[in-house]
């Protein structure tokens, strides 16, 4: 019963981040007051589509599939269960009230009051609506993070205009989250990123209600954990050990969001700068990030912190890209002038590889703004149990697919098992090519694939495979970035070219071209394929 007495309210909240404006007026302004209109009308951008509420907010339904749940205590609601709980993505999204800060937002750039008036209305039918530890609002740790996260942001833009008698009832609601998440970190069910988001949370709630109860121990506990994940969490490479590129932009929003809330020392600012460095070299001269591994659509909040940006070389003026292989990643990226590949001879991610997709000795290929191999994306998560398996498997990839399985066997929609042993047998980079050659082994089968890079634009690749007796099919799939890049790879005369599927935005897919070679054969078996990229 603790938890739910009103605190004492000494001078608390303030700048969250002092001397953080806003940017100047211009088309942000515009785009702000644009997307505010809608939040007022109860139409919210959400993956990909519009989700229009009504004047009444739902807070616990999927509006999708018309789906709510009850104001049961948060560990009993089966929030993985989409047929009986509905899609807790859509509906977690909404109640991360990010869309708040956006109405704050406009407020300050444009002074209408209709902003403030429905930000104080969202957050009373919340409160009402979610109790204590009550539904699904309740039933994820880093959900509660990211909503307290917004709250807070609210505060330090508009939290002068909260009108006093509500702002009471605001605060002890605020506070009960910073009791949750003290109590509910993710050590031992999501010990990834989740753990980092709340972590990041909690020291900020500490410093947030400094000289309340328990701030100094939520304070002290977030950012001892945010030190001990720098360290378990990010390589000496600087990437994730959950092998998702989108996962780790998360992750350097949250270690940054730290650093400029908690100054944790040099040690910690060098691999921020790592992170940064790795993430520059992954993007290559379109700036565009590949998503290999798992992409949620979400972010951290609406306001990036990164501090870290690392060396980046230049030549006259431009900056340059330089070949590079990380090891504890296992992604070798290939690049010159601006043709930027990435092969990913990579294992699957840490503990249950729940952010992994299945692709490894996978290729993207880039030249410029033109993508010509692309990586599918994710789609989905617990929404479609068919979509979520095929986006993140072996099939969805630009490598080998034997007998139509994937490298690892799938454990429920967040975890693989069986995974493959993937070793790197040779990395050579030189102003003339660019060399990687790498195997994996999995259920018998070894397939072994040689990149060379031809500098400026021509890259070869030669697959391996070699396994158990008897006859197996054999594909050597690409999925393409456009219809055009078609004739950017020269492959055997009876390569077909057939429809896949790509999302560029979680909850949202298309068909897209696919070029495949298939074989029906003993092993071994060997493939051969060359593109031109400016052919």
């Amino acid at each position: 019963m603790w938890l739910t007495a009103l605190p004492p309210a000494p001078r608390i909240g303030g700048d969250f981040i002092p001397g953080l404006q806003l940017p100047a007026p211009g088309e942000f302004a515009q785009e702000v007051a644009g997307l505010a209109e809608e939040i007022r009308s109860h139409r919210f951008p959400i993956f990909g589509t519009t989700i229009d509420t009504g004047p009444e907010i739902r807070w616990r339904r999927d509006y999708i599939r018309g789906i709510e749940t009850d104001l049961i205590y948060f560990r009993r609601v089966p929030y993985l269960n989409t047929p009986r709980a509905g899609d807790h993505k859509i509906i977690w999204e909404l109640n991360r009230h990010q869309h708040l800060v956006v109405l704050a937002q406009a407020y300050l750039l444009t002074g209408e009051s209709r902003n403030l008036d429905e930000i104080w209305a969202q957050l009373e039918s919340w409160i009402a609506g979610n109790p204590f530890h009550r539904g699904t609002n309740w039933a994820s740790a880093l959900e509660v993070a990211f909503r307290a996260l917004s709250w807070i942001w609210i505060d330090h833009y508009v939290g002068r205009e909260m009108p006093a008698t509500f702002r009471a009832r605001w605060l002890h609601m605020l506070y009960l989250h910073g009791c949750h998440l003290a109590n509910n970190l993710s050590f031992y069910y999501s010990p990834n990123n989740h753990l980092v988001g709340e972590a990041v949370v909690l020291h900020a709630l500490g410093l947030y209600f400094s000289g309340l109860p328990r701030a100094a121990h939520w304070e002290q506990l977030g950012a001892r954990v945010m030190r001990e994940q720098m360290d378990r969490q990010i390589r000496d490479d600087g990437s994730s050990f959950e092998q998702s590129t989108y996962y780790q932009v998360y992750l350097l929003d949250m270690f940054s969001l730290h650093e400029a809330l908690g100054s944790p020392g040099p040690g910690y600012r060098a691999k921020l700068t790592q992170m940064a460095e790795f993430l520059h070299a992954i993007a290559g001269p379109s700036g565009r990030l590949p998503l290999l591994g798992d992409d949620d659509g979400g972010c951290l909040s609406l306001i990036p912190i990164r501090r870290a940006l690392g060396p980046i070389k230049r030549r006259r003026g431009q900056m340059i890209w330089q070949s590079k292989l990380f090891p504890d990643a296992g992604l070798a990226v290939m690049t010159c002038g601006d043709t930027h590949a990435i092969v990913d001879a990579g294992s699957f991610g840490a503990l249950h590889a729940g952010h992994s997709h299945s692709d490894t000795l996978s290729i993207v290929v880039r030249s410029g703004g033109a993508e010509i191999l692309i990586d599918p994306g994710t789609y989905t998560y617990t929404g479609e149990p068919e979509w979520r398996d095929w986006f993140r498997g072996t099939q969805a990839h630009n490598t080998i697919c034997i007998d139509g399985r994937d490298q690892a066997v799938a454990a429920g929609p967040f975890g693989w098992n069986t995974k493959p042993d993937v070793r790197i047998l040779e990395w050579r980079t030189n102003n003339e090519n660019d060399i990687l050659e790498a195997e994996c082994r999995y259920a018998g089968f070894t397939h072994r694939r040689r990149v060379e890079f031809r500098k400026p634009d021509v890259f070869l690749i030669t697959d391996h495979v070699s396994g158990p007796p008897g006859s197996h099919d054999v594909e050597q799939l690409w999925h393409l970035g456009s219809p055009e890049a078609r004739a950017k790879l020269i492959l055997p005369e009876d390569a077909e070219l057939t429809e896949s599927w790509r999302s560029t935005m979680f909850g949202e897919k298309f068909l897209a071209p696919m070029l495949r070679v298939r074989r029906r054969s003993e092993l071994p078996l060997r493939f051969e394929a060359r593109i031109e990229v400016h052919r």
